[in-house]
């Protein structure tokens, strides 16, 4: 079997362009993987092209190791956001055709589960006025939906510092969060990476209260040794690694030990193989994964594979049953939220599980997409209120 080319979708919203891989063969089999990037879409779509000439069509699907050292090295630059992503989404969709032509789910072929349910939690549900009140009702309607868990950044455009009226404004908003959803639904403190080491212990001291399950990104990702200096002052377990886009660049955070949980992006890292390769370096420092999983059906499914066969794998982020829930259309198979658990049933379909609908896809056109995290109301994913 061999690749005879691929072609490119782009799903659009207001907030995030989602970017979905077709990887057509000679026998008919057809496989995707999907990605989303921010403000970097036509530079991924342009890699992909060119990619697709030197390395992908003619390439074996079932030997994806070979053409991803390819992809990686091949170029001989070092590889970044927009090359990991597509190894990633061309890794996943060979994947995809290789469960397929096996009639076996791809976590079979990665060694077979070790669990039959993931558990997920709720992003993208906030989107509403920053207000204590709102964030109330909202949050009951992510427990009512089923959801044991969720997260939430509270600290508006919080950069470095955050005032004492921000601060306590911020607590606030856990507190409402915590008053709705009880003392037994996980809560997730996301920092965005805003502040600087003393800020953001001193703002995780201020939370302790309300029981955070982790703290995420307190500080900018690219020192580890800031990261090492919350993580030795704070009590509550760290959370980090959605900004790290190879595997290998892990290696010095987890000989810190600054962090008790990694979020890789199999959308970004590679795909499914090298985050389950990082799974199993993590596993040996006594870290839990739980991936950044800001996508769609189709990377919601590449993760669960990845869930299903990986021991030390803690719970799957999920944003479309609060944000863009009509995207879900896109694909036929979509995981789903089980209300009754607050999980993901692993799928025994072959491959990802999950079947791509392009017709249901140009629906959705690429859109100037805008998501900033320093504008003023960024958390209603809405670019226009942000302005």
């Amino acid at each position: 079997m061999r690749i005879t080319g691929i072609s490119t979708h782009v799903v659009g919203t207001p907030w995030r362009n989602l970017t979905y891989v077709q990887v057509h063969t000679d026998e008919g089999l057809t496989g995707v993987g999907e990605t989303r990037m921010l403000g970097r879409t036509d530079a991924l779509v342009g890699y992909l092209r060119e990619a697709e000439a030197n390395h992908i069509a003619g390439s074996d699907p079932f030997a994806a190791e070979d053409l991803v050292r390819r992809m990686k090295y091949g170029d001989y630059g070092r590889a970044g956001e927009i090359v990991m992503s597509g190894i990633a989404v061309v890794e996943m969709a060979c994947w995809d055709i290789k469960g397929k032509a096996l009639g076996v789910p791809v976590w079979q072929l990665l060694g077979g589960k070790v669990t039959d349910r993931v558990k997920a939690y709720a992003n993208g549900w906030y989107t509403t006025e920053r207000t204590p009140e709102a964030y109330h009702r909202a949050a009951e309607a992510v427990v009512a939906r089923g959801y044991r868990a969720l997260k939430i950044d509270p600290f508006g455009t919080g950069h470095f510092e955050l005032d004492r009226a921000g601060s306590r404004y911020a607590v606030s908003l856990i507190e409402a969060v915590r008053d709705a959803i009880g003392p037994d639904t996980e809560l997730m403190l996301e920092m965005h990476g805003r502040f600087s080491p003393a800020t953001a212990v001193r703002l995780a001291r201020e939370l302790a209260p309300y029981e955070p399950a982790w703290l995420e990104e307190p500080v900018p990702p690219e020192n580890l040794q800031a990261l090492s200096k919350v993580a030795a002052k704070v009590d509550i377990p760290v959370a980090t690694g959605e900004r790290i886009h190879d595997r290998i660049e892990f290696r010095e955070l987890f000989a810190s030990q600054a962090a008790d949980i990694i979020q890789p992006d199999v959308g970004h890292v590679g795909g499914i193989l090298e985050t389950r390769k990082l799974a199993a370096t993590a596993e040996t420092h006594y870290v839990l994964v739980a991936p950044h999983n800001v996508g769609g059906s189709v990377l919601t499914a590449a993760s669960l594979q990845l869930a299903a066969c990986t021991p030390n794998f803690k719970i799957l982020e999920h944003f479309n049953d609060f944000a863009d829930a009509e995207i879900k259309k896109i694909v036929t198979g979509a995981p789903e939220v089980d209300p009754e658990t607050g999980c993901f049933e692993i799928s025994h379909a072959p491959g990802l599980g999950v079947e791509f609908d392009a017709d249901a896809a140009a629906e959705f056109p690429q859109q100037q997409a805008r998501f900033d995290l320093w504008a003023e109301g960024w958390e209603k994913r809405d670019p226009k209120a942000s302005r």
